[in-house]
């Protein structure tokens, strides 16, 4: 599971171009604004901004569609929604189960589908779970949501874990060295990349069209529990991982169905930290922070400085052009962790909005047996999500606009 400033922009065009919205207004309409002359992203101009200008028609949509979709609304999803239940309640969505409304994004997760022991066989239990992520994955499309995949791989010595605490010294100083071009764990890497390729080439709907994702590689990098965290790399180490890593997928393997996400933790409070270890405006669409952190019951400081990172992030992502999202959040409830007074209604949404923040997407991680991120109906705070999800920035499936076509 996972753990975790301001930019002075200068394009301040009318307010049209800062990360702003008009506030929580229930009068705004559900559909991305229009695109208006002073706006610099145009269905025309789309591909300038994006990692690959020759994605397709449906990725393309998906890309300028999150962006304007930010100037109004923010898409709810979670992780592992159609097959991640609070007490294995199995059926619907949890979030379905308590708002009566499907969730707008589908969290998904490569770690089973690159596993060592994914044979590809029938019987074999990795191949299923391959199988059922990807169904669920055409599921998701086929009702107009949004995907997103991120990829717990397994370290490169053992592929036993991808917790850097499972490690020996040598293999987590060695690990992430290995993998880039030249290192003796490279074409372990490509080999890997073309699982993830052959995947990412076959997600077709009913009609045989692509099917657009978006994937964020090396996440909550500047935190130290992954193999792959900032102990364990050089900034130009991690960048030239990044940047492999998309020209592989997109120049070598022709997948041309992706969003590229650069998603850390919560550790960045400036612009300068933040970009870091950013790879550059070519290999990225999505701007994104997890934050687990700054939410762990913080109270009004928590939700301050949460709210100022992610207007960090919504500001550099209105000067470059890219998505802005809340990749990762949540607070887990559990029978002995019970759940914070207004979490989802009141401080969530004051860091989703406050300063007028335009944020794409916010994805809640996934519940199990045991615990929950996303209440299910008899929780105590079942109301406070359902009242979350009726705000009027909110949007569940059913105030998601048409996704995956350009409007005329």
């Amino acid at each position: 599971m996972k753990k975790y400033s301001l930019i002075f922009t200068l394009i301040l065009i009318g307010g049209l171009l800062s990360c702003s919205s008009s506030g929580d207004n229930d009068t705004q309409t559900d559909n991305p604004d229009p695109v208006t002359p002073t706006d610099p992203l145009t269905t025309a101009n789309a591909r300038s901004y994006m990692v690959d200008a020759n994605a397709t028609d449906e990725t393309v949509a998906l890309f300028y569609n999150l962006k304007k979709l930010s100037k109004t609304k923010f898409a709810i999803g979670q992780q592992d929604a159609f097959n991640g239940f609070y007490q294995n309640n199995t059926g619907d969505s949890d979030i379905k189960k308590t708002t009566g409304k499907d969730p707008a994004l589908l969290g998904s997760d490569f770690m089973f589908i690159t596993d060592k022991n994914n044979n590809g066989q029938p019987e074999n239990w990795f191949q299923q779970q391959e199988v059922k992520i990807t169904n669920d994955v055409k599921q998701a499309y086929s009702k107009g949501m949004i995907n997103i995949f991120c990829w717990h791989l397994r370290e490169p010595n053992h592929e036993d874990s991808f917790y850097a605490a499972d490690m020996t010294a040598d293999e987590k100083a060695t690990a992430f060295k290995s993998i880039l071009p030249g290192g003796n764990n490279h074409e372990w890497y490509k080999q890997k990349l073309d699982k993830v390729a052959s995947v990412f080439n076959d997600l077709r709907d009913n009609s045989g069209k692509l099917i657009p994702v978006i994937f964020r590689p090396f996440h909550e990098f500047d935190g130290n529990w992954f193999w792959w965290g900032a102990g364990y790399c050089t900034p130009e180490e991690y960048k030239t991982a990044f940047q492999f890593t998309v020209d592989y997928l997109k120049n070598t393997k022709g997948v041309h169905n992706v969003l590229y996400a650069f998603s850390p933790d919560n550790s960045y409070s400036t612009a300068t930290n933040y970009l870091s270890r950013y790879p550059g405006d070519g290999y990225v669409d999505v701007l994104g922070m997890d934050n687990y952190g700054d939410l762990a019951n913080q109270g009004t400081a928590g939700v301050t400085r949460a709210n100022n990172k992610l207007k960090m992030v919504c500001d550099l992502a209105t000067t470059k052009v890219k998505i802005a999202a809340l990749t990762e959040t949540g607070y887990r409830v559990t029978a002995s962790i019970p759940p914070v007074n207004g979490w989802f209604a009141t401080d969530l949404y004051s860091v989703l909005t406050s300063q007028n923040l335009s944020v794409s997407f916010v994805m809640f991680w996934t519940n199990n047996q045991d615990g929950y991120y996303v209440p299910t109906p008899a929780a105590s705070n079942a109301a406070d999500f359902t009242v979350f999800c009726l705000k009027s920035k909110s949007a569940l499936l059913d105030k998601l606009p048409a996704m995956y076509t350009l409007p005329q």
